[in-house]
């Protein structure tokens, strides 16, 4: 399968998973060209199982002036209902923090539902600090 349509459809899912689906608005044709062209806005990192998709984790490169560097901002994790309790969130995680390394960034950031104790104790266990903060959204084009 195309990468787009595999990103596409993993998308939908944790969107789904979120009951937020309706919220989703990109398409193949962004994605192919966000994500896949010369100019990568994104990246995506998947795990695989048995030459299967597994789950993944989406993300793109931000800039903190407090940090005077640039750091890697998590976008989506998510991993297949059947795959859940295999590590394989662990695993997906561990090769951000591998990108960040390789790239010189020494930052990952990511929000999760306050309510969502179940990925807060993931997180945890991996050593993230969990901060509880309120995340803002203003359409400009409403």
């Amino acid at each position: 399968m195309v990468r787009y349509l595999i990103q596409l459809v993993l998308i939908l899912a944790i969107a789904r998973h979120h009951g937020e689906e309706q919220y989703v608005v990109t398409g193949k044709r962004e994605l192919e060209e966000s994500g896949f062209g010369p100019s990568p806005k994104f990246g995506v990192l998947l795990a695989e199982v048995d030459n299967k998709v597994a789950g993944y984790v989406s993300y793109t490169w931000n800039y903190s002036i407090w940090l005077g560097s640039s750091y890697m901002n998590i976008d989506d994790v998510f991993v297949w209902e059947e795959y859940r309790g295999q590590r394989v969130g662990e695993a997906l995680m561990i090769k951000a923090r591998a990108v960040c390394q390789m790239a010189g960034v020494k930052r990952l950031k990511w929000e999760v539902d306050q309510d969502n104790h179940q990925a807060i104790n993931f997180y945890q266990r991996l050593g993230a600090q969990v901060n509880i903060k309120g995340v803002c959204r203003w359409g400009v084009d409403e």
